[in-house]
């Protein structure tokens, strides 16, 4: 990630923003507790104290805040219009791998960060955490939906994201080969879907009108 710098006199945003990705790192060992955010406000020569009042919402404020570094970090990396001379399914592709290898140096702290996301009363928060990076990720692919599409391809690359994550995270292989192919996997059957879908899509379009067709029998053409 690129290294972030404070201000002299730092707003608590402005602290959450430089020691965001540095969190998981200190997690792995310490776990997602105060003693991470003093670890990473340590680093910046910053007040322990003013540093627990950046992430005053306890671990799932920590790990939001750890993951929003990563959707810019990505987004830094990835701009839109570098996106634009890709087919649609390398856009994903290269998205969600870049996410990874922007984790990958925090694995531990990321393994430590999905426990306490499965955890019931956090459930509803990490949807929505989800769902915005996958928001992220399609807008800079390119899309513009505004109807159903909008939540269904949403939904879609969460899933795929996460399932992914899950193989990452324990893979071994050399530069997470296992996990590149189970993502290209996983997107193949998503352009699958898809392709279903705009087929039926074409077919409805095409099908007679069934009110058109009554209204014709009630009302014959002269």
């Amino acid at each position: 990630m690129t290294e972030a710098t404070l201000p002299d006199d730092p707003t608590l945003d402005e602290i959450r923003a430089a020691l965001a990705p540095r969190l998981a790192a200190h997690a792995a060992f310490d776990g997602w507790n105060e003693k991470a955010v003093h670890s990473a406000a340590n680093e910046f020569g910053l007040d322990a104290d003013i540093a627990r009042l950046a992430f005053k919402g306890g671990a799932m404020d920590m790990i939001d805040t750890w993951i929003g570094s990563i959707d810019a970090e990505m987004e830094r990396r990835l701009p839109a219009e570098k996106l634009k001379k890709m087919k649609i399914r390398d856009r994903i592709t290269q998205l969600i791998e870049t996410r990874l290898e922007i984790a990958a140096p925090d694995r531990e702290g990321q393994r430590r960060a999905q426990a306490i996301m499965a955890m019931p009363q956090n459930l509803p928060r990490t949807a929505k955490i989800g769902w915005r990076s996958a928001d992220i990720m399609w807008r800079l692919a390119g899309d513009t939906a505004t109807d159903f599409n909008h939540y269904t391809k949403r939904m879609t690359l969460s899933a795929v994201y996460s399932s992914t994550l899950a193989v990452f995270l324990n893979d071994e292989s050399d530069d997470y080969i296992e996990t590149r192919e189970f993502l290209a996997r996983r997107i193949d059957n998503v352009m699958q879907f898809e392709k279903v879908k705009a087929q039926a899509r074409t077919r409805r379009e095409n099908m007679p009108s069934l009110s058109r067709f009554i209204g014709r029998l009630r009302y014959p053409a002269r």
